[in-house]
């Protein structure tokens, strides 16, 4: 078994190698004769050995087969010395970076580049602030009433119409209002009254701000109807609905209801003989 240095592929001999008549191994393309480099002790005896960048004799490119047994041989490529140059660069190596001088576009003075710079913040926060408080002030507009609903929050009613003992019937808020205008019996018929034993206990002084006015929403605290005035068996107001009886100061007597006529909030405007209601 035997390999060589010059070759890529293994050789395998048989276990009998020819030799020559000297003994020597024989190989037909192996130059013998071939002397070694020249030795830097041997003082110039002798001729010079082959030089290291031309291949050699031996080292032939070809191939041969004997028997069982083959090898090839490669010549190897002439090494040549070589420096490998190594990257840098020509720029000066510099301990810290430097930085630009902004100097030109720094302000000189501080105090006023700081006056100004407060006095825009101050302009931005006011403009800011005016803009939200119209955005806000949009927004809840827009969910405000409407003109004719406004129109209706509140109702005038000349009471020089009305003559004594005498209902009027307005609509406000979509509702029926009541106005009646007692006599001086009526009112004490609606004081004079047990108030305290009734379903819903109120006295009339309560209901009304003056005497001989009484105002109250004209829906029937049941189930919502319209009663009907200057009837009954109290002389005031009845629900033909579930037969709800009403005194002359719009209290439940009698019936299903379970409280009062309700009693809206209104001025009377003396100077102009007015009624405000809402």
């Amino acid at each position: 078994m035997a390999s060589f240095q010059a070759a890529k592929k293994s050789l395998s001999l048989a276990p009998t190698v020819r030799t020559l008549p000297s003994g020597v191994p024989a190989a037909p393309l192996l130059n013998l004769a071939a002397r070694a480099p020249a030795d830097h002790h041997a003082h110039g005896h002798g001729a010079a050995g082959p030089r290291s960048d031309v291949p050699p004799k031996w080292a032939g490119g070809a191939s041969k087969s004997f028997g069982l047994a083959s090898k090839t041989v490669l010549t190897a490529p002439t090494t040549t010395a070589f420096q490998p140059r190594l990257i840098h660069t020509s720029a000066v190596v510099k301990d810290a970076p430097q930085v630009p001088d902004f100097g030109p576009y720094r302000a000189k003075d501080t105090e006023s580049n700081r006056t100004l710079s407060y006095f825009m913040v101050g302009t931005m926060g006011v403009l800011s602030a005016s803009v939200a408080k119209s955005s806000v002030s949009e927004f809840l507009q827009t969910m405000a009433a409407s003109a004719d609903v406004l129109a209706l929050a509140k109702v005038e009613v000349d009471l020089n119409n009305i003559p004594e003992g005498k209902n009027v019937i307005i609509k406000w808020r979509g509702k029926p209002v009541f106005i009646r205008h007692r006599t001086q019996a009526e009112i004490e018929e609606a004081r004079s009254a047990d108030w305290k034993t009734f379903r819903d206990p109120e006295p009339d002084e309560q209901r009304t701000k003056k005497p001989e006015w009484l105002v109250m929403l004209g829906v029937c605290t049941h189930l919502g109807c319209v009663p009907i005035g200057e009837a009954g068996d109290y002389g005031g107001w009845f629900c033909p609905c579930h037969g709800s009886h009403y005194d002359i100061s719009g209290r439940a007597r009698k019936g299903p209801a379970p409280l009062n006529l309700e009693v809206p909030a209104h001025e009377f405007n003396d100077a102009d003989g007015k009624l405000v209601i809402g």
